[in-house]
């Protein structure tokens, strides 16, 4: 699985909020055109939270450019056990159109 180059990635997980609103400010101020923040299991109420922190406080021409939403399967000691995924792109929307 190769990136592009001009969009960053943030993986959410048990870190304070905050860090992961940075990150994607980040991202953008680093000239990355879409940023793709990806979270599973419980931490995707926080990803949700990032955009929509993202988007009321900092970026206001924030735009969502996709959801996905998805299941990983895997086996843990001999048990078959799922996780929900989220993947979501966001890009300020003067560089959507």
């Amino acid at each position: 699985m190769s990136q592009d180059p001009r969009e960053g990635l943030v993986i959410v997980g048990k870190k304070p909020l905050m860090n992961y609103v940075i990150a994607c400010l980040s991202l953008f101020h680093s000239d990355a055109e879409t940023v793709k923040i990806i979270a599973r299991g419980q931490a995707i109420s926080k990803a949700i939270d990032t955009v929509t922190l993202l988007k009321k406080a900092f970026i206001k021409n924030l735009g969502i450019q996709d959801i996905c939403i998805g299941t990983q399967e895997f086996s843990l000691q001999n048990k078959k056990t799922r996780v929900s995924t989220i993947d979501i792109i966001i890009i300020p929307k003067s560089k959507n159109s």
